[in-house]
């Protein structure tokens, strides 16, 4: 039997295998997602045609695929045209099947038309990556077993041909919008699985990431490391990468009298950090007033109801939407906390406003705050007031 260039102990050839599925992990989150389909950084030919190549022999995948079908998932995420959401197809179709969904969606010529522009078309795509790309993993295979031999490099192949398909496909796709903790309130189901993203390249960050999709970097709490960011800073150090956009921190300046352009963009690109900013000072009113209607309502109306006020009335269902209608007559201030949170979120989703229009409702928003009697609110609107572009 064969026993190839390296003869290693078993826990050798284990680590080979992580170390190659790592490369193939680094290759997919840099490349593919980040430079490819979300454009946050550029390439230096190098690293970019390295990544082509590791990808071709290790998936067999098309850039062009690749990056249609996630720009898909994005613009039409947990939706029937999603092509691969656990919330409408069901978590084991997309865990266990995620690599024939995606399959399925490379075939769909309208997707590749509309959402695969701007990837590589030179002359190794149009003769070797694309039409070829079955051929890539055949070479992996070879190289496997003469560098490893028979068995073992069988084996080391096998993990590197279901790697992709089962983290990036099945895990990613399919837990990822499933289960885990939110930093930010996005209107899809995205959810970090782990704050440490090191096994699957910092893709296990996956809510930032929706929150924010054209950054770099996933990271976004200060226990928050993404192992994909490292490698890129990295290729920066050394003059092979640019990151063109990453998670905006929230900036203040001391309150403005009146809110002006520069406080609007600003509200705007750090909507989440309002939105979070405002219900927690918002926490102290919430708990008054439970405390309040505990005689008059039952603790099945009480016990959701925080869930309830931090979701518009249109996302939740009819059994829900009257019992939180049925809470908000019984507290005035409740119902305007309410409804003014709904206006807020309201004034970064009017796509079709003006910048002017938007100003004079963020004006007017802040007037009313400030007007309502109700200290946290007034307090808050000075807060908004005070954030700086």
């Amino acid at each position: 039997m064969y026993a190839g260039v390296f003869d290693l102990p078993w826990w050798g050839y284990v680590l080979v295998a992580l170390g190659l599925t790592h490369v193939s992990i680094a290759s997919v989150t840099i490349f593919l997602h980040r430079h490819q389909a979300h454009r946050a950084l550029e390439l230096h030919p190098l690293p970019s045609h390295f990544f082509r190549l590791w990808l071709w022999l290790t998936t067999g995948m098309i850039t062009r695929e690749w990056a249609a079908i996630h720009r898909k998932h994005h613009a039409r995420c947990e939706t029937a045209d999603d092509p691969h959401s656990p919330r409408v197809l069901g978590i084991n179709r997309v865990l266990w099947g995620g690599v024939f969904l995606y399959v399925k969606e490379s075939r769909n010529r309208e997707t590749m038309k509309r959402y695969g522009h701007g990837t590589p078309d030179d002359w190794l795509e149009r003769n070797i990556y694309t039409p070829s790309h079955k051929w890539g993993i055949v070479v992996m295979a070879l190289a496997d077993v003469v560098l490893f031999g028979l068995v073992p490099g069988v084996l080391i192949w096998c993990v590197q041909m279901v790697w992709i398909p089962f983290w990036a496909a099945g895990v990613i796709n399919g837990i990822g919008h499933f289960w885990g903790y939110r930093n930010f309130d996005c209107a899809d189901a995205s959810a970090n699985i782990f704050p440490w993203g090191i096994l699957i390249g910092g893709e296990e960050l996956h809510n930032n990431h929706h929150a924010f999709a054209t950054s770099a970097k996933l990271s976004a709490r200060w226990y928050e490391f993404d192992i994909g960011w490292m490698y890129i800073r990295l290729l920066q150090a050394l003059g092979l990468a640019r990151a063109k956009k990453v998670i905006p921190r929230p900036r203040f300046r001391a309150a403005a009298q009146v809110a002006d352009l520069d406080t609007l963009q600003a509200v705007i690109t750090h909507r989440y950090d309002v939105m979070r900013r405002y219900m927690k000072s918002l926490g102290e009113i919430y708990r008054e007033e439970v405390s309040r209607l505990r005689a008059s309502l039952d603790a099945q109306q009480l016990a959701p109801l925080k869930q309830w006020l931090a979701r518009d009335a249109k996302d939740l269902p009819a059994a829900d939407k009257a019992k939180l209608q049925s809470v908000l007559e019984k507290s005035a201030r409740l119902a305007t906390v309410y409804s003014m949170r709904c206006e807020l979120v309201a004034l970064w989703q009017r796509s079709t406003a003006s910048r002017e229009q938007l100003l004079r409702q963020l004006q007017d928003w802040c007037h009313r705050a400030e007007a309502s009697g109700i200290a946290q609110l007034q307090e808050f609107a000075a807060r908004l007031r005070s954030y700086a572009a």
